[in-house]
Formats: structure tokens, C-alpha cells, sequence
């Protein structure tokens, strides 16, 4: 532990090295946005929503826990993905592929850095609905960022009673309407054919508070075979049934179709030319198109002054097709012997949840406590097919289409959950938070491909989980709470992490099983004047590690590897300098190693994750001109390719400034932004591909890039 704490150290102390800023305030949560002038950047209570159904003081929370505002989330920024802003939040990294065939890479405090597609080790919400799958794997692609309110991130012990597979939370909450009637008209274009349109209607009547809104975006991409194109609408509509009752109701439409993924480089074309795709991604048209719907609904009953009801209740489907870079001579290998599931991924998921909770206000021994009490059950059913991607033979043969039947399959995945948490004020200075959840995940599959050499390779598993998590708070005075927390989790493999096995035959690998980890953290939080300041240590020891065992062609193989340590530190702090200026410094130290019994050497460092990461602004505005601007500094420190540490991405810091007008004209609101990144045109990698079979590790990212727009409010 000592010599983990040491390389955390050193690791820290060059992260801080380079933020300029003197390492003095050390950064935390987001500011207002700059510019937004000394009486709006003064601290209110922030609430947050960790104890599931009950609103509670962010200071009072025995947990690292971070609010991203709506108007930071889209302060000079193009509003389409989650890398743009949550940056600013310590522990948390989130890494931009320049690939929307794969989504982005999303981890926290380490969890969920192997994914090579969609988002691990993560809980996703949406206005309180699951973009998680039962079985663990998420999607972002629909989360508005054009119409939230905020963005809640939790890390840490507490995040154990949300689930299977919660490393970390990350919570959207659209915008209510009203009580004003607000049409939202935006519009900017940038570097690469960049262009995203928006529009939003909001407002109030009577007791109907409602929210709509359509986006469009769309890129050339960066490099040959990267284009694509994401259409989203999303609505919330909030009722006020009167006698204490109220129905929330949220819907969104999203459509990606055919988008391009360039794949990874080698270390030997990365440094030849990282504009290039790889040749097999062109000969093969590699692309994916997504395309989803879902319903929601969340229905809230005040029984009296102490007793709370609230069901919340969602549907929805999701189709993906896929066309991989998967050779010929590979799914032909073994004529005759049709066991290759092919270079094209068709999936048809449907999916429904219910989640039922009870909050009863009460005192014990004299003092306030609240108990949260619930029942879960989601399900998602799955149609997987897997075609081949070429059709012909010889010179007739036609690559990037799709050919014949390869696989065919129905998946289930299900969770059925019971939930207990409580909070209790000890007394004058102390409070304490506690929870338990029991989960059962079951994956099931139907084999409805038998041919030559492919038999029946249907079969089931189950996994059962019980995670509990404790938090305690001293409160040393109005402006200082210290706190420590204690964990445990579980994360059971996917659908998608089970549909391969290492050996290349057919079928599900069931015999994967479920990593569990203890987690513990100690932090602080202190607010002096208008500075909000916070400081966490953090330890995290996984059992039956889930890794990549090899990704070749889009395809990945798991196992499990053994045992790990994630030893940590994240410091934040955010306020006013004085005058216009405003400052914002996040900062991320994290020693990710595989230990002695592990499939990997012990000491190797776990591929994805950056032993540090630091986000600082420096914001000012001049509030006579309508105007602000900003300079932001990222730094990704290097990472890890593969569980051998044989290559290692380079670490990299980047400078990017924004500026912003705004002008008001009676019931109008103008505001123009213009936005450069990488300013000094470095040339880097943004990600990297966990143990790519071809050695195709990185993913670079762009050079110097500029984005402008414009946003126009009508207030009715």
C-alpha cells in the first residue's frame, strides 16, 4: 500500500506540475459558466439524488459525488457528447474515439477503461431510467445534452447500491418546462463538416410543465471512413395531479444510421500517417447503424408528511448492425463445418423495467432518519444474428455487404433487485448513510442455428449479488465535513462479453464469472467563502477481474484475469479570483495494477486506464460587452494498450479556449460562441483499443479543430 501511495504521489505531483496555475486551489465542482458574473457564481446547495428517491445536500454526502450544470454542459460546446464537459469531474475519465460506431470510453476510478464498445462498469439514468441493460452494458448516444438540467456523477463504495456492474453513476435530468413559454432555436458548424441543428419548445400549462426537443448532427469525420450522422428527439412531460401527486412521463427517438468506423492504427501506421483508416476498414466498409426508442414513466404519491410512494416504469427497443472487418479466409476456414458466426452483427433488443420504492421520514433515538425500501426487475430480450460480410467468391466476390446466415439466437438477460438505505443524523456533528441491495442477473440463450459442425449451443447461468455499502460524516464545522465510506460490488459479464468463446467455437462462454470488489474511500469537503474545495482517497481490490482476452475485427473475447488494485486520489476545487475571473481545477491520481495471481505479471498496469488526468479553467467575463471566454488545459496522462504493457498510448495535454457573446433584445435572447480545440495543433491519441488482436491499438485524435454557432431564445 505504501509504495501504491508513493507512485500515486509522484503521479499527482506531475499532473500538478503542469497546470500552470500555481498549484494553489485545488480544483472541484463546476463553476457557473465564465462570465456568469460574482452574485451568479456564489454556492447554493447543490442536491443530489445518491440515497435513491430522496433530494440531499451534496456537502452532506458521505461520497465523491459531482454535479455538471445545463448551462455548462452547453456553454460554447457542441452538445453531442459527454467528453465535452464531464472532463471537469475528478476520477472520471471520458475519452472522445472520433468514432460514433463505438461510442465513447467512459471509466470511473478505473471501472469500465477495458470497454471497446458501449459503456462498462457504469450505471446509466435518464431522468431516472436505466440506459444500462440489466446485464450491465450501456449507451450514451441518447442522452440530450441540449435540453438537461444537470448531470449527477457519483464514484466510489456508494455506488455498490445501484447494482450490477456500478463502479460509478452517471445520472441526466432533463429540463422542466415553465413556468415561461420558450421556443430554442441553435445552430454551429466546425472543422471536418461538423454541423448540429437544434430546436426546443418548453413551457407551462396549468398544471402540465412540458419539454420538447429534435437535434441533428452530423460529421465528415476526421479520418477517411469516420462520417456519420445522429438524429435524436426527447421529451419530458410533468403533471401535477394534485394531492401530492405528480406523473413524470419522458420519451426519445434516436437514429444513427450507417456510421463509419475507421478502426484502430498500429503503432507503425500511426506514426507513418494518423489521418489514415485501416485499409481493411475501407475494403470492408466497416459501419454501424443504431437506431432506438423508449417510453418511460414515474409516478410520485405523497401518502402524508412522512411517507412517500414512487413506481417508475420503461419500454423500449434497440436494433444495431454492424458490419465488421472479419477476413474472408477467416469465416471460411473450416469448409463445410459452419461454425464462423460471420462479419455482421444484427441485434433486435427489447427491453421493459419497474422499479417500485417506498421513503419514510421518522426520528431515531430522537433525531431525523430516512429509510428508502424498493423492488427492481428489468429484463432485456435479444434476437442476435451474425451473417457473413461478403457474398460471391472470386472475382465476383463483393466485401462490406451482407451474406449469408451465420448465427441466429434468442438472449435473455434479466435482474430482479430488493433495495434497503438509510439515512440517520447521529446527532449535532454526525451523520451516517447505509444501504444494502440483493441482485440476481440470470443470462439465457435459445441456439436457433444448427449446422454441420454447430450443434445446439443453447444454455443458461445465473449469478446472485449481494452488495452493501456504509458512509459516515463528521461535520467539523459549517464550511468543513470529513467523511469515510466502505463497499462492495459486483459486475456479472454481458450478453455481449459472453456471445464469444476463447476458442474460437460457437455458443455462449458461460463459464465466465462475476468480479466483486471491496472498495473503501476517506475524503473532505470544505467550503471557504464562495470556493467549494474536495479531496478523496480511494482504494478499490476486484476479485475475477473481467478483461479482454483479444479483439480482432470489432470482435471481443473476455475472461477473467485475476485479482487487481486500484489505489487513488482525486482533488477538485472551483470559485472566484477576484473581478471577472473565475477558476476550476480537477485533479486525478490512480495506480491500476494487476497483483500476484492474476493471468496478467503482478504489477502490470491495467490497459485503458491513465495513471492521471487533470482538467483546469481559467474563465473571465465583461458582463457591459455581454461577453466571456475561457481557457481550458486536459491532461491525459499515457496508457496502458494490453494487459502485457508491451505499447503504451503517450500521455498528452491539451489547451483549448472558448468565447461567448450574449445580447437581449425585448422577448429575445442572442448568445454566439466560437470554440478552438488543441490549439497548439499537437498531434495525439484519444484512445486506445484494449488488447486489439491486430495490434491496431490507437485511435488518434484530431489536430487543431474550431467550432462556432449560435443559439436564439424567444421568451412568449
Amino acid at each position: 500500500m505504501a509504495a501504491a501511495l508513493n507512485r500515486i504521489a509522484a503521479a499527482l505531483a506531475g499532473a500538478f506540475g503542469l497546470a500552470g496555475l500555481a498549484a494553489a486551489q485545488v480544483g472541484g465542482p463546476a463553476p457557473a459558466p465564465a462570465g456568469a458574473g460574482a452574485a451568479e457564481r456564489q454556492l447554493a446547495p447543490v442536491t443530489i439524488t445518491v440515497n435513491r428517491g430522496v433530494a440531499q445536500s451534496a456537502f452532506d454526502t458521505p461520497a465523491s459525488v459531482d454535479v455538471v450544470e445545463g448551462a455548462v454542459l452547453r456553454d460554447g460546446q457542441l452538445r453531442v457528447n459527454l467528453s465535452e464537459s464531464l472532463a471537469r469531474v475528478p476520477g472520471l475519465v471520458v475519452l472522445n474515439r472520433q468514432n460514433y460506431a463505438q461510442d465513447l470510453q467512459i471509466s470511473s476510478r478505473g471501472f469500465g477503461a477495458r470497454s471497446t464498445f458501449g459503456v462498462r462498469g457504469i450505471r446509466l439514468y435518464v431522468d431516472g431510467i436505466p440506459a444500462t441493460a440489466p446485464d450491465g452494458q450501456g449507451q450514451v448516444s441518447h442522452f440530450d445534452l441540449a435540453s438537461a438540467a444537470r448531470v449527477e456523477v457519483l464514484r466510489g463504495p456508494f455506488s455498490a447500491l445501484y447494482g450490477n456492474a456500478a463502479g460509478g453513476v452517471i445520472s441526466l435530468f432533463t429540463e422542466e418546462g415553465g413556468p415561461d413559454t420558450v421556443l430554442q432555436l441553435g445552430t454551429a458548424f466546425g472543422s471536418d463538416g461538423v454541423q448540429r441543428h437544434l430546436s426546443r419548445l418548453s413551457g407551462q400549462e396549468g398544471s402540465v410543465r412540458y419539454s420538447v426537443g429534435v437535434s441533428h448532427f452530423a460529421t465528415d469525420g476526421w479520418r477517411p471512413q469516420s462520417g456519420a450522422q445522429r438524429d435524436l428527439a426527447n421529451a419530458r412531460l410533468g403533471i401535477d395531479l394534485g394531492t401530492g401527486t405528480k406523473l413524470t412521463v419522458v420519451a426519445n427517438a434516436l437514429a444513427m444510421p450507417d456510421s463509419q468506423d475507421p478502426l484502430g492504427l498500429t503503432r507503425a501506421e500511426l506514426g507513418t500517417n494518423p489521418r489514415q483508416a485501416t485499409p481493411v476498414a475501407l475494403q470492408f466498409n466497416t459501419r454501424k447503424t443504431v437506431r432506438q426508442q423508449q417510453l418511460g414513466a414515474s409516478l410520485v404519491h405523497k401518502l402524508d408528511a412522512d411517507d412517500t410512494l414512487q413506481l417508475t416504469a420503461y419500454a423500449g427497443e434497440r436494433g444495431t448492425t454492424q458490419f465488421q472487418s472479419i477476413p474472408v479466409a477467416t469465416q471460411t476456414a473450416l469448409p463445410g463445418a459452419l461454425t464462423q458466426p460471420g462479419g455482421v452483427i444484427d441485434l433486435d433488443r427489447g427491453y421493459h423495467g419497474l422499479d417500485a420504492r417506498w421513503v419514510h421520514r421518522t426520528r431515531w433515538g430522537g433525531t431525523p432518519a430516512t429509510v428508502t425500501a424498493g423492488l427492481s426487475q428489468e429484463q432485456v430480450d435479444e434476437d442476435r444474428r451474425g451473417f457473413q460480410n461478403f457474398v460471391g467468391t472470386g472475382a465476383s466476390q463483393v466485401l462490406g455487404v451482407q451474406g449469408a446466415l451465420r448465427r441466429d439466437e434468442r438472449n435473455r438477460a434479466r435482474t430482479s433487485d430488493a433495495y434497503l438505505q438509510a439515512e440517520w443524523v447521529l446527532g449535532p456533528r454526525w451523520s451516517a448513510q447505509a444501504g444494502l441491495r440483493q441482485s440476481r442477473v440470470a443470462l439465457r440463450s435459445q441456439d436457433r442455428y444448427i449446422a454441420p459442425g454447430n450443434g445446439d449451443d443453447s444454455g443458461s447461468v445465473q449469478w446472485r449479488g449481494t452488495t452493501p455499502a456504509a458512509g459516515l460524516v463528521f461535520h467539523a464545522s459549517d464550511t468543513l465535513n470529513l467523511y469515510g465510506s466502505v463497499g462492495r460490488g459486483f459486475e456479472t459479464p454481458t450478453l455481449n462479453e459472453v456471445a464469444y468463446r476463447p476458442n474460437g467455437a460457437p455458443g455462449f462462454n458461460f463459464g465466465l464469472r462475476p468480479a466483486t470488489s471491496r472498495q473503501w474511500e476517506l475524503g473532505a469537503k470544505w467550503r471557504p467563502g464562495d470556493w467549494a474545495v474536495n479531496g478523496a482517497l480511494f482504494q478499490a481490490r476486484t476479485s475475477d477481474e473481467l478483461a479482454v482476452l483479444s479483439n480482432t475485427g470489432g470482435r471481443s473475447v473476455f475472461r477473467n484475469a485475476g485479482a487487481t488494485q486500484r489505489d487513488g486520489v482525486e482533488l477538485s476545487a472551483a470559485g472566484p479570483l477576484g473581478g471577472a475571473w473565475s477558476a476550476l481545477l480537477a485533479a486525478t491520481a490512480i495506480d491500476a495494477r494487476y497483483l500476484a495471481g492474476a493471468a496478467v505479471p503482478a504489477g502490470n498496469r491495467i490497459p485503458g486506464v491513465p495513471r492521471q488526468s487533470l482538467y483546469a479553467e481559467l474563465g473571465w467575463t465583461h458582463k457591459p460587452w455581454g461577453m466571456t471566454a475561457a481557457l481550458e488545459l486536459r491532461r491525459v496522462g499515457r496508457i496502458a494498450v494490453d494487459d502485457a504493457n508491451s505499447d503504451f498510448a503517450a500521455a498528452s495535454t491539451l489547451a483549448a479556449l472558448r468565447l461567448g457573446w450574449t445580447q437581449r433584445a425585448g422577448r429575445w435572447t442572442l448568445r454566439e460562441f466560437v470554440r478552438v480545440d488543441n490549439l497548439a495543433d499537437k498531434a495525439t491519441v484519444g484512445s486506445v483499443i484494449v488488447n486489439e488482436g491486430n495490434r491496431r491499438f490507437f485511435e488518434p485524435a484530431p489536430g487543431r479543430t474550431w467550432l462556432a454557432g449560435v443559439d436564439a431564445a424567444y421568451r412568449f
